[in-house]
């Protein structure tokens, strides 16, 4: 397998790229990967950090995008390490395309350059986030701030594949994201997307509210993109307020140090529980190939586990699965 990395995505971006990279290819038989980017800055920042780059793939490039550059950016700079992922992945050069840069520089650039899956109208951003027990994919994460009632239905049916193909579950529930969950709540986006997913060929579970989402509410939350983004968004911050309150108290006195002490192992669980490494990033389910949008604050674990992630989403034919239901469904109507 061909896995096309854009070594200058992201906050931590290229060391941690590279590292991240080197050592998946330790531990993937038959993995092969190409990075993007300036070559003389790869190179010089594995010199400078002891990695190991024989066995990458460089294919340079002279530019690379900001988090502070526009989603449109991708069009304008065709020869960022971004554009020619995204093009390289288009021309059949690779299997997947990962980075961790501009998210809306991504989305665009996937629809525009690797283009939709036929009959999906918009690719969603898709993270998967812990719950108690296990975790949920967030489908649309903020990538379609309007959408149709027909795209909830979409994201849906892509967020289910996915679950169940990449992440084990068993006949994922999905449930829509609404202020109550009674069948009449919600305004008029909420009832025709319920209408349309309860006809879904999915395990539609009604509408679930937000305090329902971290116990279990169900395995794939559907919202529109800005919904999506505040659930997103308001999660990753209370989960990290709620850690920093947690390690605050056992550093208080000498009796809490004690206390931490005696349940460090529990401790260290839950964090790996909330550890955001452990998902990787979001697939950009929609697209024609697979594109997996990596956390920006990545180190070289985050990259490891995106990398078996998204080995796992091109062997598990998702997009030909997505593919096919959706097909069936706009045969019917």
């Amino acid at each position: 397998m061909k896995i096309i990395v854009d070594a200058f995505g992201g906050d931590n971006a290229p060391v941690e790229i590279i590292k991240g990279c080197a050592d998946a290819l330790d531990e993937n038989e038959g993995l092969e990967i190409i990075l993007t980017g300036p070559k003389d800055k790869i190179e010089a920042a594995a010199s400078e950090n002891g990695i190991d780059i024989s066995r990458l793939t460089i294919e340079n490039c002279d530019d690379f995008l900001t988090m502070e550059d526009d989603p449109m950016a991708i069009r304008r700079r065709k020869t960022s390490s971004m554009a020619v992922g995204l093009q390289m992945l288009a021309d059949g050069k690779g299997d997947a395309f990962l980075s961790a840069g501009n998210s809306g520089a991504l989305i665009t650039g996937a629809t525009l350059i690797v283009k939709r899956i036929k009959g999906v109208m918009r690719p969603a951003f898709s993270p998967v986030m812990p719950k108690s027990p296990g975790m949920f994919m967030l489908i649309d994460g903020g990538a379609n701030v309007e959408c149709k009632p027909e795209m909830l239905r979409q994201f849906g049916i892509m967020g289910s594949v996915y679950m169940e193909r990449v992440m084990k579950v068993e006949n994922p529930r999905v449930g829509l994201a609404n202020v109550g969950t009674e069948d009449h709540k919600g305004d008029s986006l909420r009832h025709e997307a319920f209408k349309l997913l309860k006809e879904a060929p999915v395990d539609f579970v009604g509408n679930v509210e937000g305090t329902q989402i971290p116990f279990d509410g169900c395995d794939v939350v559907v919202a529109d993109g800005f919904t999506g983004n505040l659930i997103l968004k308001m999660y990753e911050g209370a989960a990290a307020a709620i850690m920093g309150r947690i390690k605050s108290i056992y550093k208080k006195s000498l009796k809490n140090k004690l206390a931490a002490a005696m349940i460090a192992s529990d401790l260290k669980a839950l964090k790996g529980e909330v550890n955001s490494d452990v998902y990787g990033g979001a697939p950009i389910l929609g697209a024609a190939k697979p594109v997996f949008k990596v956390h920006g604050n990545a180190t070289a674990v985050t990259m490891r586990y995106a990398i078996a992630l998204t080995m796992n989403y091109v062997n598990t034919h998702v997009i030909e699965e997505i593919e096919r239901t959706v097909s069936q469904i706009e045969s019917k109507e």
